[in-house]
């Protein structure tokens, strides 16, 4: 097993931006995705906008945008250094549960218009029947996350064992 000290930064600058371009591929921007996959990539799982611009050779305003829009895709938090005045942005220990749950209160916040364009579109007209069938499966996705992320521990925790799990939390 590589330890940290032994680590190939070419590769790893290398790895950023393959597995970068395979987000950037399906449709998340190419900054954020590169600083998300660097982010991952890094042991504390946190880095400074400096740190991140040094990594991926690029400005701190590039920065500033990526992680301001992973934020709001809840993939990144923005938290502060203590006794310092610089931001620290950290990926999410469990992030894909940590995206998924958050995504499950946009949902929730989504029914509400979707509703009222059933009611204004018409239900029996073809865009009425879309935004209703767009409703349906959000409140089938909805009603089935919570098994689903259920589901989705037990299987990580028997693959990673339960202590792994405990440590992140």
């Amino acid at each position: 097993m590589t330890q940290v000290g032994e680590r190939d930064d070419q590769a790893v600058l290398r790895f950023i931006e393959r597995f970068g371009a395979v987000f950037a591929e399906s449709g998340m921007p190419r900054m954020p995705a590169r600083v998300f996959v660097a982010l991952l990539a890094t042991d504390s799982g946190e880095l400074t906008a400096a740190e991140l611009a040094d990594l991926l050779r690029v400005s701190p305003a590039a920065i500033s945008g990526a992680v301001r829009y992973l934020a709001q895709m809840n993939l990144v938090s923005r938290e502060r250094e203590t006794g310092s005045r610089r931001d620290l942005y950290r990926v999410f220990d469990d992030v894909w549960y940590e995206a998924l749950f958050r995504r499950d209160e946009m949902l929730r916040r989504w029914s509400g218009p979707l509703n009222e364009g059933i009611g204004v579109l018409g239900p029996d007209t073809p865009a009425g029947k879309r935004i209703a069938e767009t409703l349906m499966f959000f409140e089938f996705v909805h009603a089935e996350l919570p098994n689903l992320l259920k589901h989705w521990r037990a299987y990580r925790d028997e693959r990673l064992g339960a202590r792994d799990s405990a440590d992140r939390s």
